[in-house]
């Protein structure tokens, strides 16, 4: 049997919670498009998100290491593929839209710079006087204004409730279109739900790539609750388990124990909040999906420590900062040279300002095409004019 958007539509109305956001409910995309006869308005726009270009680069942004440092750590894309599972894994234990909490997951991080958290730093700085930057709303500006994919709209043309999803700060949030809808307290349990994956996601597999990478070790992670009670577990179950095999069962039963927490905990906070209706979720004045308290005590500590032992550690905080002065090279030699950005991103600084053009542009690079495009571009400085003009040409080429 042929199961049809209809059908679907009628089997989440019948298996899923009532506070569930049910794609039937929709309230549907800025420009209207006919529906598809099998596939629900959220599984539409996860293709939307998988088929773009910058969810294809993310294969190449840093997550903590600069890309092409080891092959077996993370980058960008297999940390969004992972939140993505672990969103879908916890919406289904919740009865919720496992399709919408997916989707939000795999855009979540769309937005974000090349070299990680610390490219994001740096383009804020250079921001500073014209509207900053952060990577939620570089996301949203992504799927509504620079991916073009279709001819008779800008952007990827999301449903509203995706796009809720992205606009997560963190007083909470702001719904995407102002005044379209009342100015809810909470997004959806969905997108509750990826933000806090990414959060599960994001700690446990950067300590993996830590031990992995050797920059931590098991001896300084002792102090930490959330590990000596993984230890405890998997010493009890596999005593013989030594090395990188140990290591790795830790962090998978890491994950599987804050996952359960989660599951657990925000089942009880949805049923004292006496919710009906996915806007009674929306009316919450704080997130129901959360950690117990003592799992938002380990992972504070988590967090602590992570920040003070590998986001800042030499060996990573080194590389990184010299990746980010070619960062900085890069963009005021765009400033003064606005004619190597090319027709379509020419076409926004009418609109937006050189600035938030130039940034937009650096913003979609991957580390590779960055550090690339710096070498290109102060190469140029000792090159004949002859030379130069056949590098611009070629560069208008690619970027058009």
């Amino acid at each position: 049997m042929i199961r049809t958007r209809i059908e679907k539509q009628r089997l989440e109305k019948l298996t899923l919670a009532p506070y569930a956001q049910k794609s039937g409910d929709s309230a549907g995309r800025v420009h209207a498009e006919p529906a598809h006869p099998h596939r629900t308005v959220y599984e539409r726009d996860r293709a939307r998100i998988i088929h773009s270009r910058a969810f294809r680069r993310l294969e190449y942004k840093t997550q903590v290491f600069l890309n092409g440092t080891g092959d077996h750590l993370r980058t960008r894309l297999t940390h969004t593929i992972e939140v993505a599972s672990i969103s879908r894994t916890i919406a289904r234990a919740l009865g919720l839209n496992e399709d919408l909490a997916e989707t939000i997951a795999l855009a979540h991080d769309l937005g974000h710079a090349p070299f990680g958290h610390s490219g994001e730093e740096v383009l804020n700085e250079l921001m500073g006087s014209h509207g900053g930057f952060e990577h939620n709303v570089q996301s949203l500006r992504i799927v509504e204004i620079i991916e073009r994919k279709y001819p008779s709209f800008t952007g990827l043309n999301l449903s509203w409730e995706v796009r809720e999803g992205l606009q997560k700060h963190q007083k909470f949030y702001d719904p995407p279109t102002p005044g379209r809808h009342e100015k809810y307290s909470s997004p959806s349990l969905e997108a509750q739900i990826a933000n806090l994956a990414d959060e599960i996601t994001y700690y446990s597999h950067d300590l993996d790539d830590g031990l992995d990478f050797q920059l931590i070790t098991p001896k300084q992670l002792e102090e930490l609750e959330v590990w000596r009670h993984s230890l405890a577990e998997v010493r009890r179950h596999f005593p013989k388990l030594r090395g990188r095999e140990l290591h790795s069962y830790v962090i998978r039963c890491m994950i599987d124990r804050q996952v359960q927490d989660v599951v657990t905990t925000s089942e009880e906070f949805i049923g004292d909040a006496g919710v009906q209706s996915a806007d009674d979720v929306r009316r919450q004045k704080k997130p129901l999906i959360r950690y117990s308290l003592l799992l938002l005590k380990a992972n504070e500590a988590l967090r602590k420590f992570l920040y003070k032992n590998l986001y800042y550690h030499p060996r990573v905080a080194s590389a990184n900062n010299r990746a980010c002065e070619l960062l900085k090279n890069v963009f005021e030699r765009y400033l003064e040279k606005p004619a190597l950005l090319g027709e379509t991103t020419a076409g926004r600084v009418r609109k937006d300002g050189l600035h938030r053009a130039v940034c937009d542009y650096l913003s979609g690079m991957t580390d590779r095409y960055l550090l690339e495009e710096h070498e290109r571009l102060f190469a140029e400085d000792k090159a004949p004019a002859s030379v130069r003009q056949r590098l611009d040409l070629g560069r208008k080429r690619r970027n058009e």
